[in-house]
Parts: C-alpha cells; structure tokens; sequence
C-alpha cells in the first residue's frame, strides 16, 4: 500500500519534472507568466489534496494542465476585471481543452518552454530578477531554496520575483519566442542567466559549502533545454559542453569533510565519465556549426583539455594558454587575464605568470577579488618566497565569504611557515 509521505514524495518530484512545462502552457493561454505560475501552484495544491486518495495519475502532467485550466476558466468567470480576457481566452480555453490535454505529446511544447525561457530571461529585466525568475518558474525552486543559495534574505528574492513579474505585465512583454535577429540579440541574456546559475552553484559565493549541486543540476536543466529548442547555435552546445564537463567533476571537489579539493589535486577516476563524453559531444556539435567560437565555446575548450588528460600532469597547458588568449578577444576582461596568468605560469614557467598577476595587480580592478592574491601566492610559493606568499593567501582569506574558501586559503597560508 502506498502510504501519505510516498505519494508526497512522489508529487514533488512530478512537480519538478512538469512545472517548467506546465507553466509554458498556461503561459501561452493566458498570456501572464505571474498568472501562470499561480494556476499551476493552485492545480499542485488539489494534487496534494487528491493524489493520496486516488494514486499518482498515469499522466501526471496532463492532469495538471488539464487542472489548472479548469482554474483558469473559473478564475476569468469570477473577475468581473478579466471580462474581456474571458471572452479571448475563456472561450480559447474551453475550445482548447481536451484538445491539448496531452501536455506530453503537443506540437507546441517545444515553443511553450522557448517562449517562458526567454520570457524569463527578457532583456528588460535586471540580471538578478532575471536569475531569481529563472529559477522560480524554470527550476521549481521556492523563494526560500533561491534566497538560501544565493544568501540574499528571502523578502527581498520575494520582491524581486514580483517585480519581475509586474514589469513583465506592465511593459506587456509578449509571451513569444524571438527570432532571427531578434532571437541572436537577446540569446546572450538567457545563456549569462543559466552560467550564472551554474558558477554559484560550482563555486558558493559565501556561506558554509564549497558547492550547491543543485543549482549546479537546475542550469545543466535548462542548458539542455535550450540546446535541444535552437540546436543551430553554437554557443548554446558550447554552454551546454561547458556545464557538463565541469559538473563531471563533482564529486572530486571536495573532501571527506566537504573541504575544497583543487583541479591539481583531485581524484580523476572519481570525474563521470559520462557527463565528460556529453560535453565533449556538445562541444563538437558547436565546432561543427563552423561560426567563430563564442566565449561559451573557447571555455568548454579549455574545461575539455584538462577532461582528456588522465593526470594533471598530462594537461596541455599552452594549449590552454592560447585558449585563453583567444578568449581575452572575444571577452575582454581580468578576470580572464588572472586565468590566463595561470595557464600561462604552468606552461612556461611561474614567473611568467607573476609578470602578468602584477601587471592586473596595478591596473587594480580585481583588488577586491580573492582570486588575485590567492594566485599570486600560489606562484610565489612556486618562486620560493614564502613570507610573501603567506600574506597574499591571508589577504586573500580575508576577501573570501566562503568559509571552506577562507580555512583552505589560511591553511595555506599556515603551510608557508
């Protein structure tokens, strides 16, 4: 018998398959991302209450549809203030019902999602709104799971998702899809949305973990989507190559105790081999688009040198340093600069890499950025000066708000005596 808790169990994970989905769909309908998102939480809330009396049905996804339609017709039948909305679309809904209660199997799933995708990430919206929105109605996840992994206190991600979703409304930003120049303009708002997503996940801003793999999961999600929705441009695989090949390492990142484990150091025989093969994939449906490589491209190039080299000495570094040069054109930034400084000190020598960390050190935009000094330390221990190296990971320590960040940084710091 299957008990309350297993069919709960059971409707959170059906929720986190279809509620992308299902939102897309009365998103179409109604054309209201807010009002959709609230159609689809009240056809959750009947689930919870029916399911673990009448079992999970055969086709979830289409009983919630079919449901939060339901919804829909009483809400425009009530409010007097959504008349004219319930003779456009009462009527389409009632019409369209039973032909499009097969969510699964539409013609028009794969437009739905691309249309909340992108509807999700408009260009009108702030990069935080668009990241907080995202993973509301893209990835399911609660105001409370978005103000936890981003330490933002949860009022203000509430603010932000409703903002977000009144300048949606108030702007009547139509619920569709871009194309042609359109859809190449605002393509790079949604692929900064899902990296975004990803890099807080791999590497925690602050708190107490080094990673939150799942947000990690969430972007790999919605990457995926969308390389299967535009599979003809290259920097969405070359996204999509990036995230997979990076995620493959997961599980050596971090030690028995959840402590920072570094690309030198870890395990490969514990990197999935499967995530790499899936990235390596990617990344050659992006080169075979023929376009110049885009910043997601170069990346997932540089992450597949270290994936093909079985030990971290077998890594080809000056492969990797003119990668990065060719990144540096397309994305101008020190950020980039700092890595290339990396790559760069391991193909030819530390203190060829500390000429260009001190040339980014008196530029000074990265001078509250950990990563600065904690790579200028490493390749002062490298150079034998260990007094100076023990202060740039203690300064670097202090510019860190991840705490197994800052004890790997001070434990450093301690090793350089």
């Amino acid at each position: 018998m299957v008990t309350v808790s297993e069919t709960h169990r059971a409707i959170e994970a059906v929720w986190r398959i279809e509620a992308a989905r299902l939102i897309a769909g009365l998103a179409r309908l109604v054309q209201d991302v807010g009002l959709a998102e609230e159609l689809a939480q009240d056809a959750l809330v009947i689930a919870l209450e029916k399911w673990p009396e009448t079992g999970v049905p055969p086709n979830p996804g289409a009983w919630l549809m079919s449901t939060a339609k339901h919804r829909a017709i009483d809400q425009l039948r009530r409010k007097e203030r959504l008349a004219r909305k319930q003779q456009e679309i009462g009527r389409d809904l009632e019409q369209r019902q039973h032909a499009e209660i097969e969510v699964d199997d539409g013609p028009d799933f794969g437009d739905d999602l691309l249309r909340l995708v992108f509807t999700a990430c408009h260009p009108v919206l702030s990069t935080e709104a668009r990241v907080a929105l995202a993973l509301r109605v893209l990835c399911g996840l609660t105001t409370k799971e978005i103000a936890r992994a981003f330490l933002v206190p949860e009022p203000t991600i509430a603010q932000r998702i409703v903002r977000a979703k009144k300048t949606l409304a108030r702007k009547q930003i139509p619920f569709e899809a871009p194309s042609g120049d359109e859809l190449a303009e605002r393509l790079p708002a949604v692929l900064e949305v899902v990296y975004l997503i990803f890099n807080e996940g791999y590497t925690a801003t602050a708190g107490a973990d080094w990673m939150r793999t799942e947000l990690c999961d969430d972007a790999l999600r919605l990457g995926r989507i969308l390389a299967g929705l535009v599979p003809a441009e290259p920097e969405v695989h070359g996204l999509v190559a990036l995230l997979e090949i990076q995620a493959s390492r997961a599980a050596a990142r971090t030690g028995p105790t959840g402590e920072p484990v570094l690309l030198l150091e870890q395990d490969r025989t514990r990197w999935d081999q499967l995530l790499i093969r899936r990235g390596l994939a990617a990344l050659e449906r992006a080169e075979a688009i023929g376009a110049p490589p885009g910043p997601y491209q170069l990346q997932a190039a540089i992450a597949a040198c270290h994936a093909r080299a079985r030990t971290a000495d077998e890594t080809d570094w000056a492969r990797i340093a003119r990668t990065y040069e060719q990144l540096s054109e397309v994305m101008p930034s020190p950020v980039v600069e700092l890595n290339r400084a990396v790559a760069v000190s391991m193909a030819f020598g530390p203190e060829h890499g500390l000429h260009l960390v001190d040339q980014l050190v008196a530029e000074g935009s990265l001078s509250g950025y950990h990563l600065l000094p904690s790579v200028r330390g490493d390749l002062l221990v490298k150079l034998d000066r260990p007094a100076e190296a023990r202060a740039e990971f203690e300064r670097a320590a202090e510019l860190t708000a991840n705490t197994r960040e800052r004890d790997l940084l001070l434990k450093r710091a301690e090793n350089c005596g």
